[in-house]
């Protein structure tokens, strides 16, 4: 009964961290590029009363033994990378990647820092941002006077200015992809770092060799499902109350093995 109680507080802690993730994604359902999170466990190590296979007096041996599992415990806490809904905006500076890819942007200390969120502004000195003023990288500077602005599939952008018969190129971009982009270490404000477990990063043309192609105007909605989150929700609300339950069963059971005494 001591054992059932440290089990079922395994399960209640596990069934913890599960609602804190599901919270996160509902939270961030509406997130522009959010990548929801899915909890992984695994069971605990075993007490073995009896190995499968030993002697079982004259019938033979154990076929299963006896062997007590102890818990469970979080394994992981990943990223689920799978692409988001399209959501059409009309504007120029708005942009998804459709396929795999990341954007790629300039951190104040340096570092290159990864995102889904294509939804750039124009600071001070012209140059593409994020919403919070880090630098789009390669860098590409929007002149003053420009009147339109395109982004081709493969990442070219192009103005438009007053008196020109065409287009100016300004740049191409360069998106980034991951061996593993479950590995990233996520920063915050939608953006990802690299670690050793993601991999090196991959640069490249979009739409070459794997990177997916650059659609203006959308952007890439978050794929949280609210559906599938509840869901998750339920389900982890009555396991938690089940292994709560259990927890409740073991003390009655040891009060009514201590009342044997009086």
């Amino acid at each position: 009964m001591i054992r059932s109680l440290f089990t079922a507080a395994t399960g209640m802690i596990a069934q913890q961290l599960n609602l804190d993730v599901i919270a996160n994604n509902l939270a961030n359902v509406n997130t522009t590029g959010f990548k929801k999170g899915r909890a992984d466990f695994q069971d605990l190590m075993y007490q073995i009363i009896e190995e499968p296979g030993t002697t079982s007096g004259q019938q033979g041996t154990s076929p299963t033994g006896i062997q007590i599992g102890l818990g469970v415990r979080p394994s992981a806490v990943g990223k689920v990378h799978s692409q988001g809904d399209f959501e059409s905006t009309s504007n120029p500076l708005d942009w998804a990647i459709e396929g795999d890819g990341f954007f790629q942007v300039t951190m104040p200390n340096g570092e290159t820092a990864y995102t889904r969120a294509g939804a750039f502004k124009i600071n001070e000195d012209g140059n593409l941002v994020t919403p919070d003023g880090y630098l789009l990288t390669p860098n590409i500077t929007i002149p003053n006077d420009t009147i339109g602005i395109t982004v081709s599939t493969d990442g070219i952008v192009s103005v438009t200015q007053p008196g020109a018969a065409t287009a100016t190129e300004l740049g191409q971009i360069q998106t980034a992809r991951f061996q593993n982009p479950a590995g990233l270490r996520s920063k915050g404000r939608n953006l990802y770092e690299e670690t050793e477990s993601s991999g090196t990063a991959t640069l490249g043309t979009p739409g070459e060799n794997g990177l997916g192609t650059i659609a203006q105007g959308f952007l890439e909605s978050s794929n949280v499902s609210v559906v599938e989150e509840v869901v998750q929700m339920v389900t982890g609300q009555r396991a938690y109350e089940a292994n709560s339950k259990v927890i409740t069963t073991a003390d009655q059971l040891l009060q009514t093995a201590i009342n044997l005494k009086r």
